[in-house]
């Protein structure tokens, strides 16, 4: 396998495809660098599906520039889509046909060794070969998809919500699957707006609002973003306002009490506290979740 340590696996700039009213995505800037697990998350409709169809030259983008292997990804679209697994959101697969024949049919593209494979992966997975593709649930369909792209041994997966519909005893096994393939040199783009397995798999991170990246970073920089959830505890007979905390999102009161998202300063979020009649409080870095909701608010958009 051909190493790029001194640059991008995957690497977009500026890339733009427009659909007139209906939105598509606007200047996304991705690099994804050898052997790691990079997240791309963004809800359904945000423009995940269309940048990864551009990316691969499945759709044809208005203006800037793929690059793959450090080559130009729309001149030479057919020599690198060799080496990469893809596994699409939307499934299509050809009639009449069942799994183990639609698998050796995928395979002879690139020889005997990967029809080796097709067992091992079915026995993980829990998928029976011998069903008709018509008769196979989404879940299981999905399943032929992640066999089909993983059987020769691709130096690059793109996956674009690759778990809708797996159970959760297969996705576990999925992620092992996924963690074996980033050991032995794999470099895996991984699109989802499950941000639980985006967290779970991933080192780095863009998010994408309305057709733009909103944010990169590694997953620790995130969790480390200039805001802190909070809850307080008043002593007996004693209130607050939402004007005595400052700077706060979400604020809900509760019975004796208030939590909500601070932004800003810990140290000013500290100096207010103090100087009100708590009886406790607990201040904890959001989840993932939260994060993610901080840049899909207007106030949040970092354009």
């Amino acid at each position: 396998m051909e190493n790029l340590k001194d640059g991008p696996i995957l690497q977009t700039r500026n890339l733009t495809k427009s659909y007139g009213k209906s939105r598509g995505i606007i200047d996304v800037d991705i690099e994804v660098f050898p052997e790691e697990i990079y997240g791309f998350i963004g809800p359904n409709g945000a423009g995940k599906s269309t940048a990864i169809r551009a990316i691969l030259g499945l759709i044809f983008p208005d203006s800037g520039d793929v690059r793959l292997f450090g080559e130009d990804g729309l001149k030479n679209g057919a020599d690198v889509r060799r080496r990469i697994g893809f596994v699409p959101s939307d499934l299509n697969f050809y009639d009449g046909l069942n799994v183990r024949q639609l698998l050796n049919y995928s395979a002879d593209f690139y020889g005997d060794r990967s029809r080796s494979r097709i067992d091992g992966y079915a026995e993980r997975l829990k998928l029976d070969t011998r069903r008709k593709i018509d008769d196979l649930s989404l879940g299981n369909r999905k399943k032929v998809a992640i066999i089909q792209a993983l059987l020769h041994r691709p130096e690059l997966l793109i996956l674009d919500e690759p778990t809708s519909g797996l159970d959760p005893l297969i996705q576990s096994r999925f992620y092992e699957i996924l963690r074996e393939e980033q050991s032995r040199g794999c470099t895996i783009f991984f699109s989802s707006h499950t941000l639980s397995e985006v967290e779970r798999l991933c080192s780095r991170v863009a998010i994408i609002r309305e057709g733009r990246i909103v944010k990169t970073g590694q997953i620790d920089e995130l969790r480390r973003i200039n805001m802190k959830r909070f809850r307080l505890l008043f002593r007996k007979g004693v209130s607050v306002s939402e004007s005595d905390l400052g700077n706060v999102k979400e604020l809900t009161f509760t019975e004796g009490g208030a939590e909500g998202l601070y932004t800003g300063d810990v140290k000013e979020l500290m100096s207010r506290l103090a100087k009100l009649p708590i009886e406790d409080a607990v201040i904890e870095d959001p989840g993932l979740e939260e994060i993610f909701m901080h840049y899909y608010q207007d106030s949040g958009v970092e354009e």
